[in-house]
């Protein structure tokens, strides 16, 4: 287990101890292979900081044929998730451990943004459901879910990828997981702001230079000159940033 301190939060001087766990529920776990086994997020399994688990929800049906879904009530268009694998599932795990939030991936939920992903980086538990479908039962809405989070105004089929987006977007924020940590504080939207133009070797690319700014060595006026790229940028590209 790794101790860091809480970089987001008004209590600098508070530890928190840094082992979050997600638990995943999801009709098709395969589809979550591959973004959970490479590059950071791997990194953050590997060095002991995140647990990622994935659960095949059927596991958990009770019918021979382990369908998970069936016919709304009051009729309509499409299938519904059941509530049955999601309970059996849910109080399952729940024995083993505490959470701090159950979260449903659901496009009428609140949009992820950059502060909601600060506040989950302080958690230790999570659980994630991916719906499927016409949606889920709202009794499971109801009765365990503690947030209810959309990645953007759009429906996919299913709540994998939302998933996937948002346990990369928490997991990178811990302590220990960038070889970098201040990398994640100027991300884009941090400060409200989209971030400033980056710019690498070579100075000079076919008469394309990088800024003189860049290239002086004068600290305090290079972080003057990204402040105002980094405001005009938004002003440009989100301006309903600076409202």
């Amino acid at each position: 287990m790794l101790f860091g301190f809480c970089v987001f939060c008004n209590q600098p001087k508070q530890a928190y101890l840094y082992n979050m766990r997600f638990d995943i529920i999801t009709v098709l776990p395969s589809l979550l292979e591959s973004p959970f086994a490479h590059s950071i997020l791997q990194r953050a399994q590997k060095k002991g900081i995140a647990e990622i688990v994935v659960h095949n929800l059927r596991d958990y049906a009770s019918n021979k044929q382990k369908s998970v879904d069936d016919y709304p009530y009051g009729g309509g268009s499409g299938m519904v998730m059941g509530i049955e694998p999601f309970a059996n599932c849910i109080e399952k795990l729940k024995v083993a451990r505490n959470y701090d939030e159950i979260i449903f991936m659901s496009p009428d939920g609140v949009t992820f943004n950059q502060q909601i992903a600060n506040q989950l980086s302080v958690k230790g538990n999570m659980m994630v459901l991916c719906g499927h479908y016409k949606g889920i039962d709202q009794r499971i809405r109801d009765l365990f879910v503690t947030r209810e989070i959309s990645i953007g105004d759009y429906v996919l089929s299913g709540g994998e990828l939302p998933a996937a987006v948002l346990v990369d977007a928490v997991v990178r924020l811990i302590p220990g997981v960038l070889s970098d940590e201040t990398s994640a504080l100027s991300d884009s939207f941090q400060d409200g702001l989209l971030d400033a133009p980056v710019y690498t070797r070579p100075a000079d690319w076919n008469g394309h230079r990088v800024p003189d700014i860049l290239l002086s060595g004068n600290t305090p006026e290079i972080e003057k000159w990204r402040f105002e790229q980094s405001i005009e940028r938004t002003k440009i590209r989100r301006p309903d940033l600076l409202e």
